[in-house]
């Protein structure tokens, strides 16, 4: 059985909930909470929206506050996130950016209020050159996804 990780940055709490889904799908995944300091962002949304659009027009990503497990342990890495403005939350940038020697395979999972545009193209972008296997958006058919990234 694949060994995995469940790597998810939430700001709502929506995308952790999702995870939480997968977790009792895979039970033997581990979790990990992708984190950044405290007022990193706003509570309002739209000034969140602000902060992260020139955090990636300034390329100046956040940095997360807790230490990534040892990922090389890890078959497969799934990585949870919001849609920001069609693309991931910008700490997963950094988590993505951090984990660049990782042999295995990503995925990602996201939730998004409206529409995600261009999110796993710019995952993809971000992962560089990982192995990036197709993402999933929301929480229907999770089973399904599940079975397609053949982790069971």
């Amino acid at each position: 059985m694949a060994k995995i990780l469940i790597a998810t940055y939430s700001r709502s709490g929506r995308t952790r909930e999702v995870a939480q889904e997968i977790k009792q799908l895979v039970p033997n995944a581990d979790m990990y909470e992708i984190e950044v300091k405290s007022g990193t962002f706003d509570r309002d949304m739209y000034k969140t929206d602000e902060i992260a659009t020139a955090q990636i027009k300034n390329n100046q990503y956040p940095e997360l506050i807790n230490e990534i497990p040892n990922i090389d342990q890890y078959d497969l890495v799934l990585v949870g996130s919001p849609v920001w403005r069609g693309a991931p939350a910008t700490p997963v940038h950094t988590f993505l950016e951090k984990i660049q020697n990782y042999s295995g395979k990503v995925a990602s999972f996201y939730t998004d209020v409206g529409m995600a545009n261009g999110y796993e193209s710019t995952f993809k972008q971000w992962a560089g050159n990982l192995n990036v296997l197709p993402g999933h958006e929301g929480a229907n058919n999770l089973v399904t996804w599940i079975q397609e990234l053949n982790i069971n």
